[in-house]
């Protein structure tokens, strides 16, 4: 898989502390689920925790479809 330009520092970070407001899906180029993040609360808190845990396992995708690691 291809690695994303996108820092995953930074990814992790919005993740852990302002994901439940969908901002790491924003920062990643998925505007529309971002959208979804937003209007749900990370899809009710459930969403949230299975990014935290994708984002943490480095199988987290950024919006053209690479994968974000360090």
């Amino acid at each position: 898989m291809i690695k994303s330009e996108r820092s995953w520092n930074i990814t992790i970070l919005f993740g852990i502390f302002l994901g439940i407001l969908g901002v790491h899906r924003f920062y990643a180029g998925k505007i529309g689920t971002g959208i979804l993040w937003l209007l749900t609360g990370g899809l009710f808190g459930i969403g949230w925790i299975v990014d935290i845990l994708l984002i943490l396992t480095y199988n987290f995708l950024d919006g053209d479809g690479k994968l974000i690691r360090p």
